[in-house]
């Protein structure tokens, strides 16, 4: 079977909200598959309807009322979903769907982690890094399960690992999102099951690339003071089947945008 097909992963901050928005990505971009972070609504409240509407009749959700949540639309049928849990909390934050019989797609939303990077104080930081390390072990534990399968995760892992995706490398090292411990659970992720993350496969390490920009700046634009927070990885048996790689940076200057903007691949299978 040769497949083409358009993947996108965006942080969308309320479904309900950006519904619009999603609508006009989906015209100008036309993904085949669309993961989705921060739902920020329940089941019975989610826009069954509107999306099947858009093109996408196969949906994947793991939802919850008011934050978090996290969802998978497809034009092709979806299988094998499962949710997952990590330190020990139902919210929301990572659903898996097999595409084709043979690529798991795993969506996962990692938590922001609060404002203070001390694990002992802010225990959503503490949070943070033992979600990152729980699936980090649960892949390692299971590397001969995993290591020969076809594998895409990706979502708004709210961590920009390398000094150019964030504006100020050195200012942001005591900013959570970008501090040194956050990095080495991240890396540690990475590695898990050899990851490649294919956004610095396309756009070189020296470059500076963002994909989020905060609310609080008005002239996020000018300023540019942005990170690069959402992530789309492959496992190495993917890495030849990648044909191209963009952010789509439009978005953040749309009507009432997410401070997120959606990240896309293309794959050939």
């Amino acid at each position: 079977m040769n497949n083409k097909f358009r993947f996108a992963t965006w942080n969308v901050n309320s479904i309900r909200i950006r519904m619009d928005l999603l609508k006009k990505f989906v015209e100008q971009e036309q993904p085949d598959i669309i993961c989705i972070q921060e739902v920020k609504a329940k089941k019975e409240d989610f826009p069954f309807n509107e999306i099947q509407q858009l093109g996408y009749p196969h949906i994947a959700l793991y939802s919850q009322a008011g934050y978090n949540g996290v969802a998978i639309i497809s034009k092709y049928a979806l299988s094998e979903i499962e949710e997952f849990n990590w330190v020990g909390k139902k919210d929301a934050r990572h659903i898996k769907a097999k595409i084709f019989n043979d690529i798991e797609i795993h969506n996962i939303y990692i938590p922001a982690g609060g404002d203070i990077p001390d694990p002992i104080i802010n225990l959503s930081f503490a949070h943070k890094l033992t979600f990152m390390d729980d699936i980090s072990e649960f892949w390692e534990k299971n590397k001969t399960k995993y290591q020969n399968k076809k594998m895409i995760i990706c979502g708004d892992f709210n961590v920009a690992p390398y000094e150019n995706d964030v504006w100020n490398h050195k200012q942001l090292l005591k900013i959570v999102s970008h501090t040194p411990v956050e990095v080495e659970r991240l890396s540690r992720l990475k590695k898990s099951l050899d990851f490649i993350d294919i956004s610095r496969e396309f756009i070189p390490e020296t470059e500076k690339i963002y994909t989020w920009w905060s609310y609080r700046n008005p002239n996020w634009k000018t300023n540019n003071k942005g990170r690069r927070l959402d992530h789309i990885w492959i496992t190495p048996l993917l890495k030849d089947n990648v044909k191209g790689y963009k952010i789509i940076q439009d978005t953040r200057a749309w009507e009432r945008p997410s401070d997120h903007v959606p990240v896309m691949a293309e794959f050939d299978v």
